[in-house]
């Protein structure tokens, strides 16, 4: 028999095809086996002639050219497919072989799976891959969770493949998160925090845009200033980029120009906003993200409503006169602006993200690591930042940390952006032009800073109609009021 190999992938669509290649590179002898078996045998043909590859087509082939304890990596679409997957692995694998789930796939799913194979005497890992086709390639930043016996075995193969980061580019974006569904939800999260930070980024691109006039080659300009300092991420360099790539497809100007302003999704940002929801945590900038691509979405809609609805007066009317024209009327520093609000939106959607992780990991008992968390996303990944090394440093420093907003940094970094990210919101709803994820990240500051809310009145509300109850400022239980006998009658 020939050599065997080391790793087993099962799945051959772009992300697929591209983490195989990526494990190859790395010394390892790769298995791969897809549903389509035409789709195995390009790939040994094509990207993988002369590699250390053996196509596979059937999965018992594929099990067969496995070293013992076999690693078997699924990346297939989440949902049905990968129960069936499981059960057509299940009588070919042995005690102490391992199933990986590699898609972006639910939590819940995952935290049954792994009970399910653990009783069958397997290991199961449920794996996000973050960092798109080319991270897949490259090094994507890898969130391993499930059966904790895996980790030690897979380690070494996940780590050399990972995006590494550090002075000495040798800290690897990736680490053990924690038992059964904990890595799928972190990876969940972070795609939460990844349409946040995009919504944010486009309400940026709106006002400087729209409000202050800025063209293509300004907004380039822009862009590759701010990926130098305090908001360097892959999200601002690639916007940077889109700004200065011309239409490929016949037109004549700038091709982002040509794309229709309809938001596609996943979903990932959707189930976060649910489960946040379920757990009582305010998450509310990626809610507000979800809402603004379904909002795009009804582009016909949209522009019936745009010949019938009135907005504000325009700016050269004389009403528009004051402090918000003469912040919008200079492009500096209106420019300076709207980077220091969306720098402090950022830190909210960052903030938000961390408290219902920590939410999740008391209600699921995953003891998460925060630090290594941020770590994670450091590289690879598509919220990949500078920013994440402020966040590991503060829980580093603070593991208990409540809320990152409480950390100095972040109190500092709010406090010297906090004038401008205001007017900067002030401008938007003169101008008539939507920032909803600035305007929400605002509201969430104000909220938390403040130790008096309105939800007196909304108690009050519910105890009037429904005897839910209210507790007191100024002596402990629970009580109830009769409304209709406490108030004034009407006349």
């Amino acid at each position: 028999m020939s050599e065997l190999c080391d790793f087993g992938l099962i799945g051959l669509a772009v992300m697929g095809e591209n983490l195989a290649l990526n494990v190859e590179s790395r010394g390892y002898r790769v298995a791969v086996f897809n549903r389509t078996t035409d789709k195995v045998d390009e790939l040994i043909k094509g990207r993988a002639a002369g590699k250390n590859f053996v196509g596979c087509h059937s999965i018992v082939e594929m099990v067969k050219n496995l070293k013992r304890p076999r690693f078997v990596m699924m990346l297939v679409k989440a949902g049905p497919a990968v129960d069936d997957l499981i059960e057509q692995l299940l009588p070919h694998l042995e005690p102490g072989d391992i199933i990986i789930d590699g898609g972006n796939t639910h939590f819940a799913d995952t935290e049954r799976r792994t009970s399910y194979v653990e009783s069958k005497g397997l290991l199961y890992v449920g794996a996000g891959v973050s960092g798109g086709e080319e991270g897949a390639l490259k090094g994507p930043s890898l969130m391993p969770g499930g059966s904790k016996a895996a980790w030690e075995t897979i380690k070494p193969i996940f780590q050399s493949i990972a995006a590494k980061v550090g002075p000495n580019n040798d800290i690897p974006c990736c680490e053990w998160v924690g038992p059964r569904g904990a890595g799928h939800y972190v990876k969940m999260v972070h795609n939460g925090i990844e349409y946040g930070d995009m919504q944010l980024i486009c309400e940026a691109y709106f006002l400087l845009k729209e409000a202050a006039g800025l063209t293509n080659d300004e907004l380039y300009n822009v862009f590759a200033d701010w990926n130098r300092g305090e908001l360097q991420s892959y999200l601002i360099e690639i916007t940077r980029d889109i700004f200065s790539a011309k239409d490929d497809q016949g037109g004549n100007g700038y091709l982002v120009d040509t794309i229709l302003d309809v938001a596609g999704a996943k979903g990932t940002g959707k189930w976060m906003s649910q489960l946040a929801l379920d757990l009582g945590v305010p998450s509310t900038l990626v809610t507000t993200a979800v809402y603004a691509r379904s909002l795009s979405a009804i582009k016909e809609a949209r522009v019936r409503a745009s010949k019938v609805l009135p907005g504000p007066a325009s700016s050269h009317n004389a009403s528009f006169d004051g402090p918000v024209k003469k912040l919008v009327s200079d492009k500096k520093a209106f420019v300076e602006a709207v980077k220091q609000a969306l720098y402090a939106s950022k830190i909210c959607s960052y903030a938000q993200g961390f408290v219902q992780l920590q939410e999740a990991s008391k209600e699921h008992k995953w003891d998460l690591n925060y630090g290594d968390c941020a770590l994670l996303w450091r590289g690879g990944c598509i919220i990949r930042a500078q920013f994440l090394d402020r966040i590991k440093e503060a829980f580093d420093a603070q593991p208990d940390l409540e809320n990152l907003l409480l950390y100095p940094y972040f109190q500092q970094a709010i406090e010297k952006a906090q004038e401008s990210w205001r007017a900067v919101i002030m401008a938007a709803t003169h101008l008539g032009l939507p920032a909803p994820a600035f305007t929400t990240a605002l509201a969430y500051y104000d909220s938390y800073r403040l130790p008096r809310l309105p939800a007196n009145l909304l108690q009050a509300q519910r105890d009037y109609f429904g005897a839910h109850t209210y507790q007191r400022v100024d002596k402990p239980g629970t009580f109830h009021s009769e409304w209709l006998d406490l108030r004034k009658k009407p006349e």
